[in-house]
């Protein structure tokens, strides 16, 4: 159904440039893995706008590690695998615990600034934890702290190198193996990048909806270039869609972060009533798909599109506590120390994605994977609030660490690496914007919060029809994107097709029961020849 490949190359006849340690992505997960390499070997990190486009930059509530007083790794642990719903990989969630308070102050000897109430971090809580263990930077800054710290060491360091505006098409795969990337450089100029060791820390890919919290280059690129590569693609159904995003109509859908409820902030209706405590005994604090689902259903009942967030009991605290929220509210004519804010529900995060081992191995040797693009099994079915730059950290120093061994093997293999790639081309007659749009419009009607067969079928059947455009040859950074959107708009809702039960973010109205008989594994995916 889809090709290879999408873009015809001759490796004899491309540029070149090698490393010991390749890394696609500038987040998190992308610079922290490619710091904690460069102690073995050169690193080339490619990231396709600029380094602080990402995921990471937007991140608000924190970062989650059992380090206050009276917490512990076990009770993060218990509160991942709740939140999870039975589908967590428990070694993978003992590994993120354990090492997620090392890692934490790792960064914090790297020069980040997490906020302090005297001597000790002054934690928060958010959605489905028991303790508060949520670090915070500048109030509601933390991914912008981090992501400045992470990047100025990785522009500072010797031996690391990085290339901003580089649009990665393919994995160059020759046995089974991963080589590298072919990838675009802003002149047009079609370049391979080889290594022993390839990375994909590229993010996800929250433009698949109409309604998201995602930045633009959110577009999923490295999961359907490695799903088309052979890589096996894990839970690909579970996508997390944040209660409370910002709704002003015609404009984007800014995060407002679940720290808000965590500091004392409540929903209420169009009727002006808080109802949480109707459907969850943790109310405002419920698990992000109970609080999308119950938002949902107000909105239903009050014929309304939105519902409201109100904070105004922090008062004047409100500004200090939250000064990035705040000033975008303020800067949309809504003053949220005094009034509610609109908010509904918007895509924001993947569970599922590229299938790894915890040191972040795929199925083919030679390719990695970390950060929102990979599946190592922490999340389940539904993320703990919090846990998702954490799971960067850990899983990205865990990779750099199994790659060691690699930077002493002989280059001549990769010297001498001959590849040709021809695809059978057809015609396209649309245009990427335009594929993208109903990409989007289909996702967020038929593949959202609320599914079932009917729906996903239709999905389904009108995505096989886009598909062509895979087929045409992409040769803008837009076209590339809006093929991958293809890819994985098929792959999340084959997906959920699939999956017949009712799980964490995954909402079968025709299947609304948990079926643990049945259901209690992961959803596998491998690309068709």
């Amino acid at each position: 159904m889809y090709p290879r490949h999408l873009t015809d190359f001759d490796l004899s006849q491309t540029p070149r440039e090698y490393c010991d340690f390749l890394v696609v992505g500038s987040g998190i997960a992308g610079l922290y893995t490619a710091l904690k390499a460069s102690r073995f070997g050169r690193v080339t990190v490619l990231t396709k706008k600029k380094m602080e486009d990402s995921n990471t930059e937007h991140a608000q509530g924190g970062i989650a590690a059992a380090i206050g007083r009276e917490d512990s790794p076990r009770l993060h642990m218990e509160d991942t695998l709740t939140a999870g719903a039975g589908l967590c990989d428990e070694d993978a969630v003992r590994v993120l615990v354990n090492e997620g308070p090392t890692c934490v102050l790792e960064l914090v000897a790297l020069g980040a600034h997490f906020d302090k109430r005297g001597e000790d971090f002054a934690l928060t809580r958010e959605g489905a934890h028991s303790e508060r263990r949520i670090l915070h930077a500048r109030g509601d800054a933390t991914g912008e702290e981090i992501e400045q710290v992470l990047s100025w060491k990785a522009l500072t360091s010797s031996g690391v190198v990085i290339h901003e505006d580089i649009q990665v098409i393919d994995l160059i795969i020759s046995g089974g193996r991963c080589y590298g990337v072919l990838a675009r450089r802003p002149d047009g100029e079609v370049v391979a990048y080889l290594s022993w060791a390839t990375v994909l820390a590229t993010g996800g890919a929250g433009q698949l909806y109409k309604n998201t919290t995602n930045p633009s280059v959110a577009t999923g690129d490295g999961m359907a270039m490695a799903y088309r590569a052979g890589a096996v693609m894990a839970d690909m159904e579970f996508i997390q869609f944040h209660p409370t995003a910002l709704h002003i109509p015609g404009k984007p859908r800014f995060l407002i972060t679940e720290a808000l409820r965590g500091e004392g902030a409540v929903l209420v209706n169009p009727a002006g009533e808080r109802f949480m405590p109707r459907y969850h005994p943790r109310a405002d604090l419920a698990p992000r798909d109970v609080v999308a689902r119950a938002m949902l259903d107000e909105m239903r009942k009050g014929s309304a599109d939105h519902i409201w967030l109100d904070g105004t009991a922090l008062g004047s605290a409100f500004a200090e506590r939250f000064p990035k929220v705040y000033e975008t509210c303020r800067g949309f004519g809504v003053d949220p120390a005094v009034e509610p804010i609109p908010v509904a529900p918007a895509a924001h995060y993947m569970m599922g994605g590229i299938r790894t081992d915890i040191d972040g191995r795929t199925n083919l040797e030679g390719l990695y994977s970390c950060g929102e693009a990979a599946c190592v099994g922490v999340h389940g079915a539904n993320r703990l609030a919090s846990n998702s730059l954490l799971e960067g950290l850990v899983f990205g120093r865990r990779i750099a660490d199994s790659m060691k061994g690699l930077v002493d093997r002989s280059s001549a293999e990769l010297r001498d690496l001959a590849m040709v790639a021809r695809e059978g081309r057809r015609p396209f007659a649309g245009t990427a914007a335009e594929v993208r749009r109903q990409v989007q419009e289909l996702m967020w009607s038929n593949v959202g919060i609320l599914r079932d067969a009917a729906g996903l079928g239709a999905a389904l059947a009108r995505l096989a029809e886009l598909a062509v455009f895979t087929w045409s040859d992409p040769s803008t950074g837009e076209a590339i994107e809006t093929a991958n959107l293809v890819t994985l708009a098929h792959l999340v809702a084959r997906s959920a097709l699939i999956r017949e039960e009712s799980r964490g973010s995954h909402y079968r109205l025709d299947f609304p029961a948990r079926d643990d008989e049945h259901w209690s594994h992961h959803t596998i995916l491998e690309c068709e020849d």
